[in-house]
């Protein structure tokens, strides 16, 4: 009897002591299951987060990317990040044939193929207020046979209301439509025009300070304060050569830039900016220093865009003074002097003409043409004969097809009429790119 009670008992006492072990398991189970399901919320929020880089960074949000304060689409890029980088770009590359005025021997024009450029934006968005920019352009392919890579832009932004934002570095002068917005599928032809390169020497950069934003819906400004032209690097053909390209610049002699547009309603642009400032750098040569060459650089813009139709037109006009003392101290020939006033514009139209051929707009596909006035010799110093080559019209006639909005290909025929001399045309073929 004794024996079955101790059995009795010890069955008892395992019983009273199986519960906890059973609960044990269970709870190793459940954290188990806990952790495993910790995990998978962790796996799925790493891959929310490179799929959103991955969107932010390599994938545009919209195809057809916006321009944004000034800057073109792809250089606006970083504007509609939430935090961190951006990373955007356009490249270029032409064929060139002369057909025509070629000239003999080494006077000859020589056909041309070029990757004319490939560039790179580079930004990063600190914070919602505080933003840098910048564009890193490989021009001609390389470094060797011509080519360069230098720093196009290097802006850092700070953001405070629409009305008034503050922005600092290597900066695009807002003059005109290309020197900001040159990405090859904004702008029509193989070439950019000569109004954009020989009266607004077209890249033009320069390290300065400013002020940028919109009043209204309708308004839209940007003020810069900048180093100056180098006015020994003046010639007949611009102001071109004194540009001084965020590269040690000398700043003895500072200029400022003004900016504002005018959008009365949807599709439609007009607007003018202004530049002043002394180029002579108190630089010396011979012993001589340079006049202070106070140099004025005006300029009107107009664009309208409805539907297929498109228009542009810009005049530009400059003005230097003491020319004529600048042209002595620099030893320039009677016959090729720097000019006091100088002189280019164009008007451009254009029509997208693939709905009419297929019916739908899923595709672009515009004939153009522009035509063209420049004169860098409009009035030269007294004592200083005006150098005929360097008045020209130019008449460009050409087709532009974009298969989607970021990829064009582009055809043209550049016929020049000096006023002197012969300039050879030119057929030219060209691709471009923005992303």
């Amino acid at each position: 009897m004794a024996r079955i009670s101790r059995t009795c008992a010890l069955m008892a006492a395992a019983l009273a002591f199986a519960p906890p072990a059973f609960a044990e398991a269970d709870d190793a189970d459940l954290a188990r299951e806990d952790r495993i399901a910790e995990l998978e919320a962790k796996v799925a929020l790493l891959a929310d987060e490179l799929a959103s880089v991955r969107d932010q960074v390599v994938v545009p949000a919209d195809p057809e990317l916006v321009s944004e304060y000034g800057l073109g689409p792809a250089a606006s890029k970083i504007y509609g990040v939430e935090r961190g980088l951006s990373i955007g770009g356009y490249g270029e590359a032409f064929y060139t044939n002369y057909v025509a005025d070629q000239g003999n021997g080494t006077d000859r024009a020589r056909d041309q193929a070029d990757f004319l450029r490939a560039v790179l934006y580079l930004g990063y968005k600190f914070s919602d207020n505080i933003i840098f920019n910048s564009e890193i352009e490989f021009e001609h392919a390389g470094t060797s046979g011509g080519g360069s890579a230098s720093v196009e832009l290097a802006q850092l932004d700070f953001l405070w209301k629409d009305e008034i934002n503050f922005r600092a570095g290597l900066l695009l002068l807002p003059m005109g439509f290309i020197n900001e917005v040159h990405e090859p599928n904004t702008f029509f032809g193989v070439q950019r025009p000569l109004t954009d390169r020989q009266i607004i020497p077209t890249t033009w950069r320069e390290n300065g300070v400013g002020i940028f934003g919109r009043i209204g819906e309708t308004l839209e400004y940007r003020s810069y304060v900048v180093n100056g032209f180098d006015a020994a690097g003046f010639s007949d053909s611009g102001v071109r050569g004194g540009r001084q390209k965020g590269s040690r610049a000398l700043a003895e002699s500072l200029a400022w830039v003004g900016r504002l547009d005018w959008t009365p309603e949807p599709g439609m642009l007009l607007g003018g900016s202004v530049y002043v400032g002394n180029s002579g750098q108190s630089l010396q040569v011979d012993g001589n220093t340079l006049p202070s060459a106070l140099l004025t650089l005006a300029e009107l813009h107009a664009q309208y865009e409805n539907g297929p139709f498109w228009f542009r037109g810009v005049f530009a006009m400059s003005h230097l003074d003491e020319a004529g003392s600048l042209n002595r101290v620099l030893s320039r020939p009677t016959d090729a002097p720097i000019a006091n006033l100088m002189l280019g514009s164009y008007l451009e139209v254009a029509y997208d003409v693939w709905p009419l051929l297929f019916g739908e707009a899923s595709k672009y596909f515009a004939p153009f043409f522009r035509v063209e006035y420049v004169d860098t010799q409009l009035r030269t110093p007294s004592g200083f004969d005006s150098n005929e080559e360097k008045e020209t019209w130019l008449f460009t006639p050409g087709l532009q097809f974009k298969p989607i909005p970021n990829v064009v290909l582009k055809a043209e025929y550049r016929n020049f009429q000096p006023r002197g001399g012969q300039i050879a045309d030119e057929f030219s073929i060209g691709m471009g790119y923005a992303f």
